[in-house]
């Protein structure tokens, strides 16, 4: 099923594109990385493809449903969002728990299972033993941790990720590379992460889009004129 698709797309700032030419088709259930070099415009794209910015010419689709016909659930952790100040009121728990007001009304009183998967989501990011701490005093990569674990949390049929493992050291990558191939293989997931690390991910991935030099111009993306987008299958 395509959950996501760009044909002919360019966007840019000001009268500048940054990005030229760009195809990309992604299928549920996939594993997909997103790399290129420093500027190359990862993060716009992943903002092209969820709709956050309309492109200047060139078709962007969405899915509106999953697999099996319900509303499509993305959960989506931003570059930035793991950025709280010192004084972030929230605890882990708290802020974590939210995630799942995404799945229904901001007004429902939260059951059981919001409950179980809020657990679940922090134990599978290692931080269920900190879950009463105020989010301010975390790190910059348990701060990105507990974003991620409140995507998780909703339980989202498309989980988009913006070079989620900055901030962590080896291990905590590879063991969240397990994770999400287990959110996959396992629960029929698609995700798609911005990554610099794609050899250590590499061996995860359905597949790779990759932003690099426009062969015709030679423009390095974000920086003069272009960027092509390209659908590569690994291995």
């Amino acid at each position: 099923m395509l959950v996501a698709s760009m044909k002919e797309v360019e966007y840019g700032y000001g009268e500048t594109p940054c990005i030229q030419d760009a195809n990309v088709e992604i299928q549920s259930g996939e594993f997909v990385a997103v790399t290129g070099p420093n500027g190359a415009s990862k993060s716009t794209l992943l903002k092209l493809l969820l709709g956050l910015y309309k492109p200047w010419k060139g078709d962007v689709y969405l899915s509106t449903k999953n697999s099996d016909g319900n509303k499509l659930r993305v959960g989506y952790v931003s570059q930035q969002i793991a950025a709280f100040n010192s004084g972030f009121p929230s605890t882990i728990l708290e802020f974590v728990k939210s995630g799942r007001a995404a799945r229904g009304s901001w007004f429902r009183r939260l059951q059981k299972e919001d409950m179980d998967q809020t657990e679940k989501a922090l134990r599978q990011v290692g931080m269920w033993g900190l879950r009463d701490r105020k989010i301010g005093e975390l790190s910059g990569g348990q701060k990105q941790r507990i974003c991620i674990a409140r995507a998780l949390a909703q339980e989202p049929d498309l989980l988009v990720l913006d070079e989620p493992t900055t901030g962590m050291d080896q291990e905590s990558r590879m063991g969240f590379y397990e994770l999400m191939n287990h959110q996959v293989k396992e629960h029929g997931r698609t995700v798609i992460m911005v990554t610099h690390g794609l050899s250590e991910v590499k061996p995860y991935l359905d597949r790779i889009i990759e932003l690099e030099r426009k062969e015709e111009g030679g423009w390095k993306c974000c920086t003069t004129t272009s960027c092509s987008g390209h659908f590569v299958p690994v291995g």
